[in-house]
């Protein structure tokens, strides 16, 4: 009777584990998925930079937001946004643009992803085009599906 008595326990708790299993699978996000779901957010946020919408780029980013930059520190919300607001008000125009190729993104499990890639800031200044290329890495927090920026590392200056 003992021996029946853990067979029946085994078998419910495995049968437990593999239910659970399917109901994880069934709710992950798939390699794909994610990275295009980046992706996207990441193209609404170039836009709304590149029209110079500060209210709308809020939006984006979380208000615990760290900025880790290789040439400015560590700078929280309100100075990224004073430092947007400057960057956008100058006398030129100033466009932000993905490179493609080099995007990558990664799941962090139970709280949202990495994105990694290398970004173009390209101006007239003087009347010369002024190109800049530089790398980035952005960790995305996803709180039920609002998913935002928290964490930011700009770098190779």
């Amino acid at each position: 009777m003992k021996n029946v008595m853990v067979l029946l326990l085994s078998i419910f708790i495995y049968s437990s584990a593999l239910a659970q299993n399917q109901i994880q699978k069934s709710a992950a996000i798939t390699k794909n998925e994610l990275f295009n779901k980046i992706a996207n957010l990441d193209s609404l946020l170039f836009a709304a930079y590149n029209s110079k919408n500060l209210d709308l780029m809020k939006n984006f980013f979380t208000s615990d937001l760290e900025w880790y930059q290789d040439n400015g520190g560590l700078i929280g919300f309100e100075k990224v946004f004073e430092n947007f607001n400057s960057i956008l008000n100058r006398d030129y125009d100033l466009k932000k643009s993905l490179i493609k190729e080099s995007l990558e993104v990664h799941l962090i499990e139970g709280y949202g992803a990495i994105e990694i890639g290398m970004h173009q800031f390209k101006h007239i200044e003087n009347g010369k085009l002024e190109i800049g290329t530089f790398k980035f890495l952005m960790i995305w927090k996803n709180d039920n599906e609002n998913w935002k920026i928290s964490r930011v590392v700009g770098y190779d200056h």
